[in-house]
């Protein structure tokens, strides 16, 4: 067990520092044009060349930690205490070995995850992953947007399903009318909100000597509950939508540059893909960092005290309110309400990539809608069938859980084609994932299968 988890924490250092071949044009002639905006490391300090780094990578680590993802881990607090903190130091090496193989694929194809599977497989199977992905993002926004309004409710009193109607039509609008560059903006703001529930975890003041001990000394899960808790995590930490994500930003990333075909985006630097790396890094580091916080949290007080059912965020952030005082429930809240507004564009967008990159429609973000009008109408499809979900009366923790668990049976087989994306040296113009990256990937995609086929059989 100590030599896999060795295994699993450096080989992530390994394939992000791993050396880079350019191909199509020369590191000197690709410097300029394949930097992200704002990336000119000369003459800065290193914390500026830090901050500047960070883009693509953070917004879709920090869009992990969504409603979906916080009701798993308080859900996982709530019923195993502080016995699943392991997993966040498990998915964090998976997690980042994962998304630096979508954004290499990004950065050295020039297409998107979607385009570049077109070109492995038959188009029929890649229909099939987008409406899988879209029947999946679009249950996940629907849920998102009922846990978001469930959080308002209590902060402000105001019926849910006004804020249901009130944050999808706040978010579609947003998303349609600004371009994509005001839009990441907006998103890598929106990722400290996740600060709440770091700050959570030291206001209830844990006894750190036993909580060490239990993230350090992991407990396998035992009984069909507890695996399916592990798919669960599985399924939000590394889920498919961050995969489209990830490899489609880095595209709009180089078209925001004027690179607005694929063949000038081909290839990479090595300074790109170093930068990438780091922010891919930092993103999936913080993205498990509030993982790690929100199950210590629910374990250190909903677990300790009894409360082991949690049916709406809600009723979770009143259970922390008596246990862990105001402040740590309105902490809790207002995360719920953040998170969301940063991942559901995330959702919607990544739902829209794939059916774009299938069908070689118009696409992107820095798009006028009446020239991608295609894309933006599967955007606005997912945000309005998520919003009509709220009219069907489901229970918005239970449909994010069973999310969370739709994403955990999908996302191996979509790793399996990613592997064999970034196994093919011509598709990857010379510049393939390196054999240590492809084999972590395998093993996380060997181990959600593992994970989701124990869920069946026990």
């Amino acid at each position: 067990m100590s030599s896999l988890f060795l295994c699993i924490f450096i080989a992530p250092y390994i394939c992000l520092g791993e050396s880079q071949r350019v191909d199509v044009k020369t590191a000197e002639e690709m410097e300029g044009c394949l930097e992200p905006p704002g990336m000119s490391m000369k003459k800065k300090n290193p914390a500026q060349r830090f901050f500047a780094a960070l883009g693509p990578g953070l917004v879709t680590g920090a869009a992990d930690d969504d409603p979906s993802g916080i009701a798993t881990y308080s859900m996982a607090g709530a019923k195993f205490g502080t016995g699943m903190l392991w997993t966040a130091l498990l998915t964090w090496p998976l997690m980042a070995v994962v998304q630096m193989m979508c954004a290499r694929i990004g950065l050295v194809t020039g297409m998107g995850l979607m385009q570049s599977l077109r070109k492995k497989f038959p188009r029929p199977l890649i229909v099939l992953f987008a409406l899988a992905l879209f029947l999946a993002n679009t249950m996940n926004i629907g849920a998102d947007l009922l846990g978001m309004a469930d959080a308002a409710e209590m902060l402000v009193g105001v019926k849910a399903g006004f804020f249901v109607v009130l944050f999808g039509v706040v978010i579609t609008v947003t998303s349609v009318k600004c371009d994509y560059q005001q839009i990441a903006r907006i998103l890598k703001w929106l990722c400290l909100v996740l600060f709440a529930y770091v700050v959570t975890g030291f206001i209830i003041k844990p006894d750190w000597r036993v909580v060490a001990h239990d993230t350090i000394m992991p407990s396998l899960p035992r009984g069909h509950e507890a695996i399916q808790m592990l798919v669960a995590i599985l399924g939000t930490t590394i889920s498919p939508y961050l995969f489209v994500w990830q490899a489609s930003q880095e595209v709009e990333e180089e078209k925001a540059q004027g690179l607005n075909r694929v063949w000038l985006r081909a290839g990479a630097s090595q300074k790109t893909i170093n930068t990438r790396a780091l922010d891919v890094g930092a993103g999936t580091f913080f993205s498990n960092l509030v993982m790690y916080f929100i199950i210590l949290t629910t374990g250190l007080t909903l677990y300790r005290h009894g409360i082991r059912d949690i049916e709406t965020s809600k009723q979770a952030a009143e259970a922390l309110r008596p246990l862990a005082g105001n402040f740590a429930a309105t902490l809790y809240t207002l995360g719920v309400v953040g998170v969301g507004l940063l991942s559901i564009p995330t959702l919607a967008g990544s739902a829209a990539y794939a059916f774009a990159e299938t069908f070689a429609w118009k696409q992107g973000l820095n798009e006028k809608p009446k020239a991608a009008w295609r894309f933006y109408a599967v955007f606005i499809l997912s945000m309005a069938a998520g919003m009509a979900l709220y009219f069907f009366k489901m229970n918005p923790v239970k449909v994010l859980y069973w999310s969370a668990i739709v994403n955990g049976v999908l996302a191996p087989f979509l790793l399996t084609a990613i592997v064999f994306v970034a196994s093919d040296a011509r598709l990857m113009k010379k510049q393939p994932s390196s054999m240590v990256a492809r084999v972590c990937v395998g093993l996380t995609a060997l181990l959600m299968y593992a994970a989701a086929a124990g869920m069946f059989l026990f």
